[in-house]
């Protein structure tokens, strides 16, 4: 199903910084009826038990846009720190993840745990100071675009599903099946909580 429009469809980007939810989300908006632009090469694992929804391309986003008009009608995740590489000619709608910046981290260091990672070197409170500045330039490079954006905190996606869902939908133009969506929420996969 495509997005119901007079204009063309936009590209619809989950993005936030790593370990958000927006995985959680990608497979919400795959079980309400968008298709989803991946390319299914990053398997899932302990960390996202129900998968990435990843396109390798996007990591060279700042290089090559080419394939992202591919993407239309779709949506597609991409991590904050490329958003600013968009090209302008197109058009978008940023469902953007957000969680405490403790469960961000401490997930962060889980997954370097279980990768056999040593833990970074850098404290926690430099690297939410570091997060927080770059949320804030996102945040401006987005207004300054007039790029479309909806919030959406992954704590109240667990706490009321329902109405996060219902949000995102009508976002997107009410074309999702919102119950679909809520059932895919899956509250056991919060392991980080602050």
């Amino acid at each position: 199903m495509s997005l119901v429009s007079s204009e063309r469809p936009p590209i619809v980007i989950v993005s936030g910084l790593p370990r958000s939810g927006t995985s959680m989300m990608m497979k919400m908006l795959e079980a309400g009826g968008l298709p989803i632009y991946q390319d299914g090469l990053r398997q899932a694992d302990d960390d996202n038990p129900k998968g990435y929804y990843e396109a390798e391309k996007v990591k060279d986003l700042a290089l090559d846009a080419s394939w992202l008009p591919a993407a239309t009608g779709h949506g597609v995740k991409i991590v904050s720190s490329l958003l600013t590489y968009l090209p302008l000619d197109l058009r978008y709608k940023v469902i953007f993840m957000r969680r405490e910046m403790t469960e961000i981290l401490a997930s962060q260091q889980a997954m370097l745990r279980r990768s056999g990672q040593p833990p970074g070197e850098v404290t926690d409170e430099v690297m939410s100071a570091k997060f927080s500045i770059h949320l804030r330039k996102i945040a401006k490079f987005l207004v300054e675009r007039n790029i479309e954006v909806l919030e959406v905190n992954y704590g109240e996606v667990l706490a009321d599903a329902a109405g996060q869902a219902a949000r995102v939908g009508s976002f997107l133009g009410g074309f999702l099946d919102e119950a679909k969506m809520i059932q895919v929420v899956d509250k056991a996969l919060y392991r980080q909580r602050s």
